[in-house]
């Protein structure tokens, strides 16, 4: 028996889903339209099949190829120009010799084809339609039939006026091939309209049949979506993949839900998915394969297709989400919104309700969106953050977009040229190196792999040798499923925003460099980098009078990367040196509470009776100092500590510190002389000015942990703090504890106010022009000292907030000033936003 189905319209009323995939492939129940189609085909007993395509042809062909793995023959018939509903069949007309059956690939349906065609043969018919009872037809074409069930009339899509029967046409057609004489060769033509009102003129019989079962022609995002919710009620029976794990809970291969997610039915989980801690997901609700829904995340009466991400605390009802899709925490989307493929949607974003979003469009986080977003962005993705390419692992940073990074890298570079590469010791960072590895060598650049190291190891290697810079990957110890990609420029200095632009052009053009075979790059493991580190951090240092001092201390290597090169560090400075978590573990180190490790570790400094602590960050970039009375310094404290230090031991020290940095910072610095010199916040700020034009500083100290020390290494690197810090007091022949009790009290407050991003010029704009203050300082923001304190205001880099810092005599002046400003840009906020609306 042969079938023809028609596959070839571009679904415009489904758009923004369908502008990226024809309708009949559209997913119901995570398996496409078509297929459902086919299935139903091969239950009633045929075996060969013609799909008329037109609109985004191969994405069927390739799909289902000849069928095969379908059990069924299928043949494929192209439409270069539309030819409606006839003109499509008639184009068919060479393959379909016999009886034969027409359907549409993009319904939904259980209707018993064998009962219409057995209508269809006992009849004697030339051709007989499939009808179906409506209680509203007003979208349809009513037939009307006579009592000997052939068609007395056709009335395409009719007003209620019109409206003299309930039987619609479902476009199910079982005819003869002399149905051909009426369908010349290459015309557009429709069956209701124009082929069967002319059998009819010609007194031929088109019999009818109202046909049980379910039938949705799923034309709409509401059909579609009320075509799950029928699935998921069982209105219609069609297979279901996965397992049914309870009562309407459908469960596919490979999925892992945790023990404190709620599912409630009916719903489908497709394969391979993630259901994170605490996570809901409610009633008529269909996943598809391989997405992620994170902790706390609640999913009610939406269709999501596959690949995609649903970040924590996310709430997503009555939605419809394409494929590989991103929404990041604390996202809401209301009833009837839909997200074509691959949007990008920020934390904190709110979609209101039938908000349509189409493909590969951002909303940048916080957004409020009203209307639909067709042509442009609600806010840009830059590749690059401040910290380097960062994101989820296999979400946002997959093997894809670092082997094209690396491309992108080498292709600015000569061939022959050499990068040097390392990682931590985690599986996604593994990965992603070997592809950045594979994209360098692809066009002609030569890889010098560390393997697991730290990223100052990485900084000295690329300073040291004739490397034009490097890459290292791993995870983000603020976040244990993201990574971070840095890339150093040949001086072993971070990419300043030129560079990373540079990149991002290259990589939004694709223009990589092609090598011929003998070209490709070549990868060499150096030896003794370690050995060269050890010995170049200890010619900065005091050694002598760290062996004399007889340093006692507990050092936690927080199961990081530098316990591959800190304990060769250590043995050459002596003292009782009482090492934690010695070795460079993924899983203990995401396992792990960093509050609880920092009490541990104090624990440990008070009861071995040690002088000090440290805990160095899992890429030895950042430590938390421990006294030896076991107070936990903060970041704050910490700055002040190492610029005391540094002064007193240099002369006329010159000090790099953020601005915002605490007044005890600055009191300390001038205390002994000593000069202190803003920079812009953030590491990349700080590293700027630890190397002005002309010298260097003797420190740039940041208030998260990190310390540059110029004259060694361009970056921030726990290993030389610490050796610095038993330096440092060994020379001025302190205890920590005698340092830590003469820092004065800090006590600075903060704040963020919601700003969207077109507004943040202006909120700076006004602020400066409103604020009145003599001379404010623009390294970064907005910077005022005052006699009493100093208050700062930043856009925020990231995310759609201006922060706010204030540190005064009196707590109580800080509060409110903040108040003051944060009133001040919420006015600022409403008024443009006021101004974009009229």
């Amino acid at each position: 028996m042969k079938a023809v189905i028609m596959a070839g319209g571009e679904g415009t009323r489904l758009r923004p889903l369908t502008s990226t995939a024809p309708k009949p492939m559209l997913p119901v129940g995570n398996t496409p339209m078509l297929e459902h189609i086919l299935e139903l085909l091969k239950q009633h007993g045929f075996d060969e099949v013609v799909i008329t395509v037109a609109f985004m042809a191969n994405a069927i062909r390739t799909y289902f190829g000849d069928g095969s793995e379908f059990g069924i023959r299928i043949s494929y018939a192209n439409e270069d120009s539309p030819l409606g509903t006839a003109g499509s069949v008639g184009n068919c007309r060479e393959q379909l010799d016999s009886t034969f059956l027409v359907i549409s690939g993009d319904v939904l349906t259980d209707i018993d084809l064998s009962a219409l065609l057995e209508f269809h043969k006992s009849r004697g018919a030339m051709a007989t339609i499939g009808l179906k009872s409506m209680e509203n037809p007003l979208e349809f074409g009513i037939v009307t039939t006579n009592d000997d069930q052939t068609v007395g009339r056709f009335l395409e899509k009719p007003a209620w006026g019109q409206v003299f029967s309930d039987t619609i046409n479902t476009g199910i057609y079982v005819l003869e091939p002399e149905i051909f004489a009426y369908i010349p060769v290459g015309k557009a033509l429709d069956f209701s309209q124009d082929v069967f009102p002319r059998l009819l003129e010609d007194s031929i019989p088109i019999h009818a049949m109202v046909c049980e079962g379910y039938w949705e022609d799923v034309g709409t995002l509401e059909a579609y979506l009320r075509a799950h919710h029928d699935l998921l009620s069982r209105k219609v029976e069609l297979a279901v993949p996965g397992f049914m794990i309870d009562k309407g809970i459908y469960v596919g291969v490979g999925t892992d839900v945790h023990p404190s997610a709620t599912l409630e039915g009916p719903l489908i989980i497709g394969d391979n998915c993630r259901i994170g801690a605490d996570a809901r997901i409610l009633p008529y609700t269909v996943i598809g394969s391989n997405c992620r829904i994170s902790k706390a995340a609640e999913i009610h009466h939406s269709v999501l297709h596959e690949n995609v991400f649903v970040g924590e605390a996310s709430l997503v009802r009555g939605t419809v989400v394409g494929r590989a899709c991103d929404l990041r925490k604390s996202v809401h989307t209301e009833d009837g919104v839909v997200l074509g493929a691959d949007c990008y949607v920020g934390d904190g974003a709110q979609l209101f309700a039938q908000v349509k979003v189409y493909p590969s469009k951002t909303v940048q986080s916080g957004a409020t969106v009203l209307t639909s977003i067709v042509w442009e962005s609600k806010g840009t993705r830059s590749v690059f953050s401040p910290a380097g390419v960062q994101g989820l692992a296999n979400v946002d940073i997959g093997p894809e977009l670092v082997l094209r990074l690396a491309m992108a890298l080498g292709s600015t570079l000569k061939p022959g040229a050499r990068i040097t590469t390392s990682r931590d010791s985690s599986r996604a960072a593994r990965v992603l190196k070997r592809a950045m590895m594979v994209g360098l060598n692809v066009v002609g650049v030569d890889v010098a792999d560390l393997e697991v190291a730290t990223i100052p190891a990485l900084r000295f290697h690329v300073r040291n040798t004739s490397s034009k810079g490097g890459l290292a990957v791993g995870l983000d110890a603020d976040d244990p499923e993201s990574v971070i990609i840095r890339f150093i420029d040949e001086n072993g200095v971070d990419f300043d925003e030129a560079s990373q632009r540079k990149i991002e052009r290259g990589l939004a053009r694709e223009d990589f460099r092609k090598v011929l075979a003998s070209e490709i790059g070549e990868i060499e493991f150096p030896a003794g980098n370690s050995e060269f580190y050890t010995q170049s951090l200890l010619e900065q240092s005091e050694l002598a009078l760290i062996r004399e001092r007889n340093f006692k201390l507990v050092l936690d290597y927080g199961f990081g990367v530098s316990s591959h090169i800190l304990p060769s560090v250590l043995s050459k400075i002596g003292g009782d040196i009482l090492g934690i978590n010695p070795f460079s573990s993924t899983k203990r180190m995401v396992e792990a509470e960093p509050a609880s490790n920092i009490a541990r570790l104090a624990e440990l400094v008070i009861t071995s009776r040690s002088e000090l602590g440290v805990h160095i960050d899992p890429v030895g970039e950042r430590l938390q100092v421990v006294d030896g009375r076991g107070k936990v310094l903060s970041g704050f404290e910490a700055q002040v500590l190492y610029c005391r230090l540094v002064a007193q031991a240099n002369q006329h020290a010159q000090i790099a510190i953020p601005v915002g940095s605490p007044r005890a910072t600055m009191a300390a610095i001038a205390r002994f002389g000593g000069e202190a010199f803003f920079s812009k916040r953030g590491t990349a700020g700080l590293n700027e000015a630890a190397f002005p034009a002309t010298g260097t500083r003797d420190l740039a100290a940041g208030i998260d942990g990190s310390f540059i020390f110029p004259g060694f290494l361009p970056g921030s690197d726990a290993s030389a703090a610490l050796v610095q810090l038993l330096s440092l007091l060994a020379i001025t022949e302190h205890t920590l504890v005698e340092v830590v009790n003469e820092i004065d009290p800090i006590d600075i407050v903060s704040d963020s106010v919601v700003t969207p991003w077109e507004s943040k010029g202006m909120v700076m704009r006004v602020l400066l022009e409103t604020l009145n203050e003599a001379d404010p300082l623009l390294i970064d923001g907005i910077y005022v000292a005052r006699p009493n304190g100093w208050y700062l205001i930043v856009p925020d880099p990231v995310e759609p907030l201006t922060n706010i810092w204030a540190e005064f005599d009196d707590q109580a002046d800080a509060n409110e000033l903040i108040n003051n400003i944060r009133g001040r840009i919420t006015e600022i906020v409403s008024s443009a936003s006021s101004l974009r609306v009229s």
